[in-house]
């Protein structure tokens, strides 16, 4: 269904995602770089995005749907222990760009359910919106935001197409990352308000990959 409508969709953010200043960054076991770091200072996180982006001569870096990633071991909050499987299959997309960059919504929406998630790597300032097309009711989910405007938002509150309403968190506020919006697609909120896991055991991979499309429906970048 969102496949049939992807000409409808505005940008989520006011810059193109498939220019020459864009890169796909791999936060998987794969990278090496990202393998042996230590992610838990985020500021020397932030750092490595950084030279990641640098090394491709981007400026924003772009990736991560049903990505298997190393970078949540820094944070107690997606490993419960030995005993059971962590969590690091991520369910969004992830752009990775300044913050203070502005976050736009792709179609009319309604403000569902907001929630400040700041445990130690949890999303910060969350929004999530409901969307409906051709009477089929799915819900895009924001992250690591600014809390200046989060505040100001409200559930019910009507949203225009392309309107801004959020802008993407510095650190610590938007949970302790490097600046970046993750975008996700939910299809069932299963009764959760303001909260969505964005991040799912590995061997769960077909459940969660049925109930969060992919977010390049929306977003439309050849990067990823």
């Amino acid at each position: 269904m969102l496949l049939r409508h992807q000409a409808n969709f505005s940008p989520v953010l006011p810059v193109d995602l498939n220019g020459p200043a864009v890169a796909r960054l791999d936060f998987s076991a794969r990278n090496p770089r990202v393998a042996t770091a230590d992610l838990r200072d985020t500021a020397a996180f932030a750092q490595l995005v950084e030279a990641l982006l640098a090394d491709q001569h981007a400026t924003i870096g772009i990736g991560g749907y049903l990505e298997n990633r190393v970078i949540y071991r820094r944070s107690a909050h997606f490993g419960p222990g030995a005993a059971e499987e962590p969590r690091s299959l991520h369910l969004g997309v992830d752009v990775w760009l300044p913050a203070g960059t502005p976050v736009l919504a792709p179609l009319p929406a309604t403000v569902h359910s907001l929630a400040d998630n700041d445990n130690f790597g949890d999303y910060g300032p969350t929004v999530i919106l409901q969307h409906e097309l051709e009477g089929t009711v799915f819900y895009s989910l924001y992250g690591h935001l600014s809390r200046r405007e989060w505040q100001l938002l409200r559930p019910g509150q009507l949203l225009t197409k392309g309107e801004a309403f959020a802008t993407v968190g510095p650190f610590p506020e938007n949970g302790d990352w490097p600046p970046h919006l993750h975008l996700q697609l939910m299809t069932d909120l299963q009764g959760r308000n303001g909260d969505f896991p964005g991040v799912a055991r590995p061997s769960e991979r077909e459940k969660w990959a049925a109930l969060c499309p992919d977010p390049n429906l929306v977003l439309q970048s050849k990067f990823i």
